[in-house]
């Protein structure tokens, strides 16, 4: 008898990183749940990216969770803020941006747990980068270890041993150049993503925020053509690092 795959849970935005983390775990067997968050960001066309790039892979099921993270405020993707712009590598890296999103990834992956625990999945897959980044906390490799051993303490399944989870990250030490040429090897069409913070009404991206610098810089290293289009030429700092 054939055996069926094992489930997991993959934490989707429509983003590059997420897609490509998506078609890590398809190529790596799993049976795809993919969890999307609609949080009161300042567009929904990243919810849309989710769902074609979900539909091309073939998700067994998408879930769209809707949660107001504006409640709260505190970030430029959730509160009338400045998305920031035309800022060079060493800027971007340096320290925390508006576009920080309190707890987001805490959030996140909370519902993911629960969502793991009803679909019977160990295995819980994000995208978080720790060097092609803008220095978020939720993205470094011991918040990841300290949320995956506090997620086996959380849970029914866990507690009555039924369930080990663990937390892929199997992005967080690439570069998004890596990252780009990972997605490539697993035929993953960028086309279908979105990763810019402040789009035009149409989904057109910026080319100018810390997002679309980080990706444009990514294919470029990568020596690929990013198929997506700006709404303005890109500006170049961040390619120069």
């Amino acid at each position: 008898m054939r055996q069926q795959p094992k489930p997991a849970v993959v934490l989707l935005s429509g983003g590059l990183d997420s897609t490509t983390t998506l078609a890590i775990a398809k190529h790596e067997g799993f049976q795809l749940h993919a969890l999307t968050f609609q949080y009161g960001q300042r567009h929904a066309i990243e919810i849309d990216a989710a769902r074609r790039v979900a539909q091309a892979m073939g998700v067994k099921r998408h879930v769209l969770v809707d949660i107001d993270l504006r409640v709260f405020g505190g970030s430029a993707l959730t509160d009338d803020l400045t998305v920031p712009k035309h800022r060079a590598a060493e800027e971007i890296d340096h320290a925390i941006p508006s576009t920080y999103v309190p707890a987001r990834n805490t959030v996140f992956l909370s519902y993911a747990l629960a969502f793991a625990e009803v679909t019977q999945s160990d295995d819980i897959f994000i995208g978080v980068n720790a060097l092609d980044y803008s220095g978020y906390p939720d993205c470094r490799p011991e918040y990841i270890r300290a949320f995956e051993a506090m997620a086996n303490l959380a849970t029914k399944a866990a507690v009555e041993g039924h369930q080990r989870l663990r937390i892929h990250t199997p992005l967080i030490q690439l570069t998004k150049a890596q990252i780009i040429q990972r997605g490539i090897a697993l035929g993953v069409d960028y086309s279908l993503t979105h990763s810019c913070y402040d789009p035009s009404p149409d989904g057109t991206s910026c080319g100018q925020c810390d997002s679309c610098l980080l990706r444009l810089k990514g294919f470029s290293e990568a020596g690929v053509a990013d198929p997506i289009p700006y709404r303005l030429p890109p500006s170049t700092p961040a390619l120069r690092a």
